[in-house]
């Protein structure tokens, strides 16, 4: 479940599965980098939600339109964070509405 100990943020992503469109088809699972889904009593079930990345291959690939998420939000932190060596809780590239920093952002925050 997830492919490595990195988290993009905890419990703010935008992944959102209607089980009840889902066909159990498997795209979803063929198409996820971070192995965010899996099959289960053969329909999608979301698995390790902060392993999401928000990259939308798998809402884009669904041919139900049972996957929702808005695609690229995580992206490019989820990138940047990697490259940074910051994992978990330490991910702190995020603006506040204000144009500022989060307060507990330290010296080379991007």
């Amino acid at each position: 479940m997830g492919t490595t100990s990195f988290t993009y943020l905890k419990n703010v992503t935008t992944l959102e599965l209607n089980p009840e469109l889902c066909t159990g088809c498997g795209m979803c699972t063929m198409v996820c980098p971070r192995e965010v889904m899996a099959l289960a009593d053969g329909k999608a079930e979301i698995v390790s939600r902060d392993d999401c990345m928000e990259c939308g291959a798998c809402a884009q690939n669904c041919p139900t339109a049972a996957i929702t998420v808005d695609a690229g939000v995580g992206c490019a932190a989820a990138v940047i964070n990697s490259m940074l060596g910051r994992t978990g809780d330490s991910c702190c590239c995020v603006v506040e509405p204000d144009g500022k920093s989060r307060p507990e952002c330290g010296p080379g925050c991007c």
